[in-house]
C-alpha cells in the first residue's frame, strides 16, 4: 500500500519544489552518511562547509543547522542547481525539502482522575513526575508564571545536560529547578523570511504568542490557586505531572514553525536528556523519509524518549490525521465535563444554545437588540458574512447583534470587525464542516458561538422576521461555567480523524485527550483573544485544538515513565491505548460532537486516556527499532529511505518472511481488504505481549468480531510464569466480499480483549473493505 503512495508524493514533492523555485533558493534538510567524514576535517561542520563551498564558485551557502543526534546532515538554502549538485555526492544520502507547519490550536486533571491528595495511584506511584523532563517544542515559554515556579523541588536531575539559553528579555536566570531548560531556534525560519521583526517577537525563548505557555503547563504546570480566565472556570490549575521538569524549545515564529529548525530542536532535546518530548504543530502529511517530525521522533524514541504529538485539527472528515508516523503517540481531542453556556434569546422567546468565555460588561438585562445577518447586510455578501476585516457597513450594523459566519480570518477577530463597524454583540455561526462543535473564546465584545443548525435557524428567523411586523431582534445571556456536563468526553468536532493516509494498517489517531476549552497559563503581553489590539492580561487562559490535549498524554507518558523507568516508549504507549475507554460518563459509546452522532475509532483511535489505569495495564505490546525497520520495509520503503529515516541500513530479507506491514507489534489491528471481484479475503495478525502485571498470571482472550467478519485467535489463554514474560498469540480475519461502488470503501471494527480478571487489555480491530476505481 505505501509504496502506491509514497513514491509518486516524492517525485511531485522533490521536483515540484525545484521546478516551483525557478532561481529562488529554498531552504533543505540534507542526510548524510554519519561515518564517512574525511580524516582531514576536524568536525562535521567543516565538512558540511566544504561540501557547499564546492558546488559554486560564488559565495557558498551558509549552513542554517547541523545534526549529530537524532539526525546527521545540516540544513541550507540552496539554488535548484546546488540541491542537484548535492544530491549527486556520494556521502549524501538524501535531500529533504522544508516544509512550513502549524501550531495545532482547570478541571482536566480532575476528569481525568488525577487527585494530588490521593494516597495512591499515579501521582503518587511517579512522586508526580520529579525527575522526569519533558521537552516541550513550541512558540517558547513565559518563564514568570507560577505554574512554572520551583517550589519544594529538588535540585535538577543529574542526568541534565541542556542549557538556559540566554536572549533578548530573557536572563539566563529566567530558568529554575521547574523550567530548567531554554533554547531557540529561528535559523529555518530567518533563511527563508529574512531577519526577525523584533518590535513583535523576541529573539530568545520568550514567548509572545501563548501556545507555548499554554501547552507546557498542560504538560507539568503546579499547582496553581486561585486560577481562572476573565472569571471562568474558577479553581486550581495543574498540569498533568506538576513536579516534572520542563525545558522550552521554541521553533514556531510568526510566518510558522520551519522544519529545519523543529528538527535543531528535536536534535537539542534528545541530547539535552529530555525522557519526553510534546510537540502540538504538524503540516501535510508525506512519507517518513520526507517528513522532518517523523525522522527526528524516530531518533528520540530509538534513544528511549516518548514522543507524544497532535492529531492535527482538520476534523470532523476522514483522513485529517497527522503525525501519523508508529512511533509516534498521535493524539486527538475529546471534550472534559465542564463548559460555558452563553445562550442566545430570540425575540420570538425561543432560546439557542451557545458558547463564550466573554468577560467584560454584559448586555443590559431585559434590553432586546436589532439582530442581523452579516451576510445580507451590503458589501459583496461573502465577505459581509464572514465579518472579514472592511467587509461591514457602520450604516447597517451599528448598534445591533451580527451573526457571522466562521471560516478565513480567526473568530475572535470576526468580533474585532463588529466592534469597530458599531456593533454591540456578535452571534458566531459554524458553517456545515464545523458541525455542533462549539468553541468557547475570549471575546473582546458580547459574543457567542453556536452550531451549524442552530446558524441556520437565526439565519431564518431573521429573514422571516424582517419580513413581518417584529423585526428580528435578540440578546446573549452569559451564564458562566457549568461543570458536571453530560456526555463527557465527546470528540471534539475539530479534531483530526483517519484513516491514517500514508499507513493505513496503522489505526490513527491513538487516543483522545482534554482538548476543548482548556485552562492553562498565559503570558503577559498576549491578550487572552490572540488579536493585536486586546490589551487585556490574564495569568490563564482558556483555548482549544489537538494542542492541548497532546501535552495532557506528554505528562501522562511522564508519569508512566517515572513509575515504571524500565518501560519503553512503545510500552508506555501501549499502557495508554489498551486501558483506554470508549464508553462517556451515560455508560454509552463516546458521541461525535460535530453530528451527535456515535463516534467511531477513526475518530478517538483506541479511545481516551484512563491514567490509573494506564499505570497497571497487565500487558503491553513493545516495539523495538528494529521492529519498526522491518515496518517499513513491509510498507515497500527502499533500503536508502528507511536509512534516511532510522539511520539504520536494513536488510529486509527477515522482515518480509515476517509477512506484511500490519504485524508491527502495535496495540491495535487494521486491515485493507481490496475486492478486486475476490468472495473471500483473508490475513492474519502476529503478536507479542509482555506481561508488566502479576507474575503468575493466565489471561483469556475475548473476541467482539467487526459485523459480518469472522476473527479468531489461538492460543485462546495466555499462561505467564514470571514478570517480563513474552508470549505469542495469532489473530485471523476473514472476511467476505460487501456490495460497494467503485472507488468507495466501508469499515467496521471490533476488538480483542484479553483479562487475567485483574487486568483488561483492549485493542480496536478494524476491518476496511475497498473497491478498486478499476
Amino acid at each position: 500500500m505505501s509504496l502506491s503512495i509514497s513514491i509518486p508524493i516524492f517525485f511531485f514533492f522533490f521536483y515540484f519544489f525545484l521546478a516551483s523555485a525557478s532561481s529562488d533558493s529554498k531552504t533543505f534538510i540534507v542526510h548524510v552518511q554519519p561515518d564517512s567524514k574525511p580524516s582531514v576535517f576536524p568536525t562535521h561542520k567543516h565538512w558540511y562547509e566544504s561540501s557547499l563551498s564546492s558546488l559554486t564558485s560564488d559565495e557558498p551557502a551558509p549552513l542554517i543547522h547541523t545534526y549529530n543526534t537524532v539526525f546527521h546532515g545540516f540544513s541550507a538554502k540552496l539554488s535548484p542547481s546546488q540541491a542537484q549538485k548535492l544530491q549527486s555526492l556520494p556521502h549524501v544520502l538524501a535531500l529533504i525539502p522544508e516544509q512550513v507547519r502549524r501550531l495545532h490550536t482547570t478541571r482536566s486533571p480532575e476528569f481525568l482522575g488525577l487527585r494530588s491528595t490521593d494516597t495512591a495511584g499515579l501521582l503518587k506511584e511517579s512522586d508526580f513526575g520529579s525527575d522526569l523532563v519533558i521537552g516541550v517544542i513550541d512558540t517558547g515559554v513565559w518563564p514568570e508564571r507560577q505554574s512554572f515556579n520551583d517550589h519544594d523541588l529538588g535540585p535538577v536531575p543529574s542526568k541534565w545536560k541542556g542549557q538556559c539559553v540566554a536572549g533578548e528579555n530573557f536572563p539566563a536566570s529566567s530558568c529554575n529547578r521547574k523550567l530548567i531548560g531554554a533554547r531557540y531556534f529561528c535559523g529555518g525560519y530567518e533563511s527563508t523570511n529574512g531577519k526577525m521583526n523584533q518590535t513583535t517577537e523576541f529573539r530568545s525563548p520568550r514567548d509572545t504568542d501563548g501556545h507555548g505557555t499554554h501547552t507546557a503547563s498542560i504538560a507539568a504546570g503546579r499547582y496553581v490557586f486561585p486560577a481562572s480566565t476573565l472569571g471562568y472556570a474558577k479553581g486550581v490549575a495543574a498540569g498533568m505531572a506538576p513536579k516534572a521538569r520542563l525545558a522550552a524549545y521554541k521553533v514556531c515564529w510568526n510566518a510558522g514553525c520551519y522544519d529545519s529548525d523543529i528538527l535543531a530542536a528535536f536534535d537539542a532535546a534528545v541530547a539535552d536528556g529530555c525522557d519526553v518530548v510534546s510537540l502540538s504543530v504538524g503540516g501535510v502529511v508525506v512519507p517518513y523519509y520526507l517528513d522532518a517530525i517523523a525522522i527526528g521522533a524516530f531518533g528520540a524514541s530509538d534513544a528511549g524518549v516518548f514522543v507524544s504529538a497532535s492529531a492535527g485539527n482538520g476534523g470532523p472528515g476522514g483522513l485529517t490525521v497527522t503525525n501519523v508516523a508508529p512511533w509516534v503517540t498521535t493524539v486527538g481531542a475529546g471534550t472534559i465535563d465542564r463548559d460555558f453556556p452563553a445562550d442566545v434569546k430570540l425575540g420570538d422567546g425561543r432560546i439557542i444554545p451557545g458558547m463564550s468565555v466573554y468577560g467584560g460588561p454584559g448586555l443590559p438585562p431585559g434590553r432586546m437588540f436589532p439582530l442581523v445577518y452579516a451576510g445580507s447586510e451590503g458589501g459583496d455578501g461573502y465577505s459581509s458574512s464572514l465579518c472579514l476585516e472592511g467587509s461591514l457597513d457602520k450604516s447597517l450594523v451599528k448598534n445591533k447583534i451580527v451573526v457571522c459566519d466562521r471560516g478565513i480570518n480567526s473568530r475572535a477577530a470576526k468580533g474585532e470587525v463588529v466592534k469597530k463597524a458599531g456593533g454591540v454583540g456578535m452571534i458566531l455561526a459554524n458553517g456545515v464542516f464545523d458541525g455542533e462543535g462549539l468553541v468557547a473564546d475570549c471575546h473582546i465584545l458580547p459574543a457567542t458561538a453556536v452550531a451549524a443548525s442552530t446558524g441556520d435557524e437565526l439565519r431564518k428567523y431573521i429573514t422571516a422576521a424582517a419580513k413581518s411586523k417584529s423585526p428580528p431582534t435578540a440578546t446573549i445571556l452569559f451564564k458562566g461555567t457549568r461543570i458536571r456536563v453530560k456526555p463527557a468526553p465527546v470528540v471534539a468536532s475539530f479534531s483530526a480523524r483517519g484513516p491514517n493516509p500514508e499507513a493505513p494498517e496503522i489505526l490513527k489517531p491513538d487516543v483522545i485527550a482534554p482538548g476543548l476549552n482548556i485552562l492553562a497559563a498565559w503570558p503577559d503581553k498576549v491578550g487572552p483573544s490572540g488579536i493585536p489590539s486586546d490589551k487585556r492580561t490574564t495569568e490563564f487562559n482558556i483555548l482549544s485544538g489537538t494542542s492541548m490535549a497532546c501535552p495532557h498524554v506528554s505528562g501522562l507518558g511522564a508519569l508512566l515513565k517515572a513509575a515504571h523507568p524500565e518501560w519503553s516508549p512503545a510500552a508506555i504507549r501501549s499502557a495508554l491505548m489498551t486501558t483506554a475507554y470508549t464508553l462517556d460518563n451515560r455508560g454509552e459509546t463516546m458521541l461525535d460532537e460535530s453530528s451527535g452522532n456515535t463516534s467511531t475509532v477513526m475518530d478517538f483511535g483506541a479511545g481516551h486516556v484512563h491514567p490509573q489505569k494506564a499505570m497497571d495495564p497487565g500487558l503491553v505490546y513493545d516495539i523495538s527499532s528494529s521492529d519498526y525497520v522491518d515496518f517499513l520495509c513491509n510498507s515497500n520503503y527502499t533500503t536508502k529511505n528507511i536509512q534516511v529515516v532510522t539511520r539504520k541500513v536494513a536488510n529486509c530479507n527477515g522482515a518480509k518472511r515476517a509477512g506484511h506491514s500490519g504485524n508491527l507489534n502495535y496495540p491495535s489491528l487494521s486491515v485493507v481488504f481490496q475486492q478486486y471481484g475476490k468472495r473471500k479475503m483473508s490475513t492474519h495478525f502476529i503478536r507479542t505481549v509482555t506481561n508488566v502485571g502479576d507474575p503468575k498470571s493466565v489471561y483469556q482472550v475475548t473476541i467482539r468480531p467487526p459485523r459480518g467478519m469472522s476473527v479468531t485467535v489461538q492460543p485462546e489463554k495466555l499462561a505467564f510464569r514470571r514478570v517480563g514474560q513474552k508470549l505469542n498469540f495469532l489473530v485471523r480475519v476473514q472476511a467476505r466480499e460487501v456490495k460497494l461502488s467503485a472507488g468507495s470503501s466501508s469499515m467496521e471494527s471490533g476488538s480483542i480483549m484479553w483479562s487475567d480478571g485483574k487486568h483488561t487489555v483492549t485493542s480496536p480491530l478494524v476491518v476496511t473493505m475497498q473497491q478498486p476505481l478499476v
